[in-house]
């Protein structure tokens, strides 16, 4: 075939890439389906949408039936029940070049490029528009361009993707899925590997692709803090196989996450995005006055150590009332903008006679707080930090 003939082929598909896409519009829709192996299914049914421009992401414990529902979005597996429709029209209505066109993937495991460079790595996600021979033409090579400044890969487009770090590598290879001018991205776990600032990165720029390209993203994610962050629609399946769908911050809700997670040592808070070990139990040994968040790390410091601690008087609307009630063995609550009641006064002063030191970790104190740290440093022992902890 020559060569103008190859070309001539592809333009059609390169064309149709590029029709616009209206936000919202169904790229992807579940009716009932059921994913599985062997015509056994291993979830209950899915019915959902997945939208041009929104992230939809898949959560829950390991074995649950992420990656089975992922496998079967992407063809690896059939449903073993139910309907899954792509743009509309059922899977098998498109050829493998019409599918590659429309669907994309992200599955970190199955790449081990040798001898390829980085670029070299995306630019094979132009494979449904070079036609037989695999060529490049101008066009091509522009696209593959445009990408890598999209995901921030250009600086290294010609180091090999061997030495590439791990966020670099998930960064290129969400170049070559996104080489195929896709619908359609899914991705199966794509931060699980990376640290703290990657994984960050990555999920910015998949929000962006997404918003400004239109695309409908579909992943899963292990981070419940991070897919609180970025889902716009969240797939829960639970140890059950049960699946549910809704908006995160339906899903993620503290009863519903332990429930989805089967947690029973420790909990997790959806307000402040983090999982708490189980408090250390016992009578207080310390009693920590603080208020706006400046306790926490004392209290993180405490349950490290094992030391069972009391934490107030703390308005029940204050943040460190809430991390309080994950990991102090007595919480002295009271009722935001009311007086303290003579029951907590009276408990709270019991309390601190009872504790062998008194920590002042820094916030605006209630009078009631002011009096037991004048009981505690007229019994000497009364600690604050070596700034003085902010404002009193």
């Amino acid at each position: 075939m020559a060569d103008g003939e190859e070309k001539t082929m592809a333009d059609p598909a390169k064309n149709a890439s590029r029709a616009p896409v209206a936000a919202g519009r169904v790229e992807l829709s579940f009716r009932g389906m059921t994913c599985g192996y062997r015509g056994v299914p291993l979830t209950s049914a899915l019915t959902c949408d997945v939208r041009a421009g929104e992230i939809t992401v898949l959560a829950g414990p390991n074995g649950a039936g992420k990656s089975t529902i992922l496998r079967t979005v992407i063809g690896g597996l059939r449903p073993t029940g139910g309907t899954m429709l792509i743009e509309g029209r059922p899977r098998g209505a498109y050829s493998r070049r019409e599918l590659a066109c429309r669907l994309s993937a992200v599955f970190t495991d199955r790449v081990r490029p040798e001898m390829m460079t980085c670029r070299e790595v995306a630019a094979a996600g132009r494979y449904p528009y070079t036609g037989f021979l695999g060529r490049l033409d101008r066009e091509d090579e522009n696209k593959v361009d445009e990408v890598l400044r999209e995901v921030h890969g250009e600086e290294i487009a010609d180091r090999p993707f061997s030495r590439a770090s791990d966020g670099e590598r998930q960064r290129i290879l969400l170049a070559r899925a996104l080489c195929q001018e896709p619908r359609i991205l899914v991705l199966d776990e794509p931060t699980s590997f990376l640290d703290i600032r990657y994984k960050l990165e990555f999920l910015t720029i998949l929000r962006r692709l997404a918003r400004e390209k239109g695309l409908a993203v579909l992943l899963s994610l292990h981070e419940i803090d991070l897919a609180g962050k970025i889902a716009d629609q969240v797939i829960a399946v639970g140890a059950d196989h049960q699946v549910t769908v809704g908006p995160p911050e339906e899903i993620f809700q503290e009863e519903r996450v332990n429930a989805l997670f089967s947690i029973r040592t420790g909990s997790f808070d959806p307000l402040l995005g983090s999982a708490e070990f189980a408090r250390a139990e016992g009578k207080p040994e310390i009693l920590v006055i603080s208020s706006g968040g400046a306790g926490i790390p004392v209290y993180r410091s405490l349950s490290r150590k094992g030391i069972p601690f009391a934490a107030g008087i703390l308005a029940d609307n204050d943040v460190d009332y809430r991390a309080a009630r994950k990991m102090a063995a007595v919480v002295l609550g009271a009722e935001a903008f009311a007086p303290v009641s003579p029951e907590v006064m009276e408990n709270a002063v019991q309390v601190e006679r009872e504790v062998r030191r008194v920590i002042y970790a820094g916030g605006r104190l209630l009078p009631e707080n002011r009096e037991l740290m004048r009981m505690a440093d007229g019994e000497s022992k009364l600690e604050t930090p070596p700034d003085g902890g902010g404002e009193k």
